[in-house]
C-alpha cells in the first residue's frame, strides 16, 4: 500500500492566517526531572492542515465533532489548477478535466502548487479561488469535503469571508485549507482520510490528511 502525507507539520514559527498566532510548543515536563516529557501546546483551532465546519462561520450550525466519523474518509480526486495564474479563478473548466471521476468523488481537492511557497511570503499571495460556478457545482453536488494547497477558501482581502459563508450557510460540508503533496496523487480516485482532533464544540480543528492507494 503507498501512502501520501498531505499535511504540513505543526511547529513555531509555521505560517499561520495574518491576525493570529503562531502555536507555542512549550515543554512542561522533561525525561531529566521527570522521566518522561510532556508538551503543552498552545494553537489556534485553525491551525496548518486544518478543517473548518459550519459552526465556523454560523451560530447553530454543525460543529466538527457531531459530525459522524465517516464525514472524513472516503473517495477524493484533485482538481488540477496549477496552470492559473495568480488573482484568476478556478472555473468549471479545471473540473471537466477531471472527467466523471470529479463527480464519483467524495472529496474535491483544489491543487494549485501553492504548497510550494510554504515558509515565504509568496504563500499569502494573491492565489486563484473558486468562482460562483464551481460553488454552486459543490452545493449541488454530494460531497463530504473540499480542500485546497493555500491557506483559505476566500481571498486573504476578503474579510466578509463570502465563499466561507456561502458553502456553510445550509450545506452539511467541510473544507479543509493549507494541504500540500496533491501533486503526487496523480489523476484518478484514491481513498483519503482528513480526521480532525475531537473537540466539544468545535469551530475547527487541525488534521491529518492522508492518501492512500491499495
Amino acid at each position: 500500500m503507498q501512502v501520501i502525507d498531505l499535511t504540513h507539520t505543526i511547529r513555531e514559527n509555521m505560517p499561520v492566517y495574518p491576525g493570529t498566532d503562531p502555536p507555542a510548543l512549550l515543554t512542561a515536563n522533561t525525561y531529566e526531572r521527570n522521566g518522561f516529557k510532556k508538551t503543552l501546546i498552545k494553537m489556534y483551532s485553525h491551525t496548518g492542515t486544518h478543517m473548518d465546519p459550519p459552526a465556523h462561520l454560523f451560530a447553530g450550525r454543525t460543529t466538527l465533532d457531531q459530525f459522524p466519523a465517516e464525514q472524513f474518509i472516503g473517495k477524493a480526486i484533485v482538481i488540477d489548477c496549477r496552470d492559473l495564474q495568480e488573482g484568476q479563478s478556478i472555473t468549471m473548466n479545471c473540473i471537466k478535466n477531471a472527467g466523471d471521476q470529479a463527480n464519483q468523488a467524495d472529496f474535491l481537492l483544489f491543487n494549485l502548487g501553492w504548497d510550494k511557497r510554504w515558509g515565504t511570503e509568496a504563500y499569502f499571495g494573491d492565489y486563484p479561488c473558486i468562482d460562483d460556478e464551481v460553488m454552486d457545482y459543490i452545493l449541488q453536488g454530494d460531497y463530504k469535503g473540499i480542500g485546497f494547497d493555500v491557506i483559505g477558501l476566500d481571498p486573504i482581502a476578503d474579510e466578509n469571508l463570502t465563499r466561507h459563508k456561502k458553502l456553510f450557510r445550509e450545506k452539511n460540508i467541510v473544507n479543509i485549507e493549507n494541504l500540500k503533496n496533491l501533486d503526487l496523487c496523480g489523476r484518478d480516485l484514491f481513498w483519503f482520510s482528513c480526521f480532525p482532533l475531537k473537540i466539544d464544540d468545535c469551530d475547527g480543528a487541525p488534521i491529518r490528511a492522508v492518501a492512500w492507494f491499495a
